[in-house]
């Protein structure tokens, strides 16, 4: 058996990096919107003053390839020479047991500053230690490294490049950005100034310019419009359950944590996912997962953290209704990273799925709240006769409540107001300290005092709009999604 040449590795490389051949050549993705993390990302990326190598981390599909393309068009436009940018993907087969040194070495470089970018680098084994000896050793290279096994990279670039990593984490695309992308953001929505802040947003205030219309887009964001590519691709929006479920859950389930864990009942691990997707929203503990899903508590509690690592699940943790967390937790709540996911799985929602679409608009505002520097500080409140609060925000000084809200996909609040805000009643009795609350509808929107403080009624997909804009517009480069 003959190894890989050397000629079919040059040949390849060489249609990997079309302008070394020609300079004028145009990358398709520069054309394309950017992601809000684009300029951010672009600031730690192609700093050369610090000498570090960038890892972009995310799940599958997110972008990070596409966003790639555009940081070495903005590159070349900056004025690095084109035959001193390497763009290589990882899990090329032709590319199979060369070390990374080796690109280099294929690189018709000139003098002058040089940007290497290697894609999906997870593939390669120890490549950790292979990159913190690269930028050791070319002091005029920025080393740049995306993968998809975020757990697994974000682990070994700790442990091995202390010092030599900065870690850039990429989510899925927000509501607000999903209607950038569609060109419809400024048709759907307008900002509107004023002085009161939406409960944990201190920005900007927004409303809709036709809720009908927003809403629709909302339920078309629940079921597909985490994924840039499927925004983008409309062959791919007419059939997101194929290249999510296919492209997407089966390789993270079947390949990456299988592979990262050591997983061997690959079948378990779908099963569980697949009841956790469908009763994403619900509060949950061990023993009804296990009645339900007929696996062992064990099993179930390793296997969600592997989930939860491999960004495709959000768990939250619950506090009673003084706010206290229990010393041994039982219950939780299960969200999906990308609520995109369930719909691959068992099908589109439709407008009038009131409940289905409720607990998608939870699990689409825990995600775009992941944007946050202090998501981890969101908990849900469920105490004795079944009250509970969808979100509460702790303080990360006191622990106490600092604002409160429930998520509807209703209009109820006109006929039955109390009965969608009573529990909201309840905690703010209980917790003075509480600055503010809200409640979601489907299209209504007003305002009244409770228990002193004031409740903002605002429609679900609204507020999804303006956690995932006000939260996104405060990107820097030392804020959410570098780490």
């Amino acid at each position: 058996m003959r190894a890989i040449s050397d000629i079919d590795i040059q040949r390849r490389i060489e249609r990997d990096n079309p302008w070394w051949v020609n300079s004028v050549w145009t990358i398709p993705e520069a054309t394309s919107p950017r992601r809000v993390y684009f300029e951010p990302f672009k600031q730690l990326a192609l700093n050369f003053s610090v000498r570090r190598a960038a890892i972009l981390l995310g799940p599958r599909r997110v972008g990070k390839t596409f966003m790639i393309k555009q940081l070495l068009h903005e590159a070349m436009i900056a004025g690095i020479e084109p035959s001193n940018v390497l763009y290589a993907s990882i899990d090329t087969p032709v590319y199979s047991g060369i070390s990374l040194e080796k690109f280099l070495s294929l690189m018709p470089a000139k003098n002058g500053q040089k940007l290497v970018v290697f894609d999906e680098i997870q593939y390669l084994k120890d490549w950790e230690i292979d990159l913190k000896d690269l930028v050791d050793s070319y002091k005029d290279v920025k080393f740049v490294a995306t993968g998809s096994a975020a757990a697994a990279l974000r682990l070994k670039s700790q442990e091995s490049g202390a010092g030599r990593f900065s870690e850039f984490m990429l989510p899925p695309l927000t509501f607000y950005e999903f209607l950038v992308f569609l060109g419809e953001d400024d048709a759907l929505i307008e900002r509107r100034e004023r002085s009161e802040r939406l409960p944990g947003v201190a920005l900007h205030y927004f409303a809709p310019v036709d809720i009908q219309k927003l809403n629709a887009r909302f339920v078309d964001y629940l079921n597909f419009g985490g994924y840039p590519e499927a925004v983008i691709n409309t062959a791919i929006r007419n059939n997101p359950e194929q290249f999510i479920r296919n492209d997407i859950i089966d390789k993270v389930l079947l390949k990456d944590l299988p592979s990262l864990y050591g997983i061997e009942e690959i079948q378990e691990l779908n099963k569980l996912f697949s009841f956790l997707a469908y009763n994403a929203g619900h509060e949950a503990n061990l023993e009804n997962i296990s009645q339900g899903s007929g696996l062992a508590k064990p099993t179930i509690k390793k296997y969600i953290e592997y989930l939860e690592k491999a960004f495709l699940i959000i768990k939250v943790s619950h506090v009673d209704e003084n706010c206290k967390s229990l010393q041994r937790e039982r219950n939780f709540k299960i969200y999906l990273n990308n609520p995109s996911m369930r719909a691959a799985l068992f099908g589109p929602v439709y407008e009038e799925d009131t409940d289905a679409i409720c607990h998608l608009a939870e699990s689409a505002i825990y995600s775009q709240w992941q944007h946050a520097i202090n998501f981890r500080q969101l908990r849900y409140a469920r105490w004795k006769n079944e009250g509970e609060v969808d979100i509460v925000m702790l303080s990360s000084h006191s622990q106490r409540p600092d604002w409160i809200g429930e998520v509807k996909w209703s209009d109820r609040y006109n006929s039955r107001p109390y009965d969608q805000y009573k529990h909201l009643q309840f905690m703010l009795k209980k917790h003075k300290n509480v600055r503010s609350a809200f409640l979601t509808t489907k299209t209504i929107s007003d305002e009244i005092v409770l228990e002193g403080v004031k409740l903002r009624i605002i429609p679900s997909s609204v507020y999804c709009y303006t956690v995932g804009r006000n939260i996104t517009d405060q990107l820097d480069s030392n804020t959410p999604g570098q780490t």
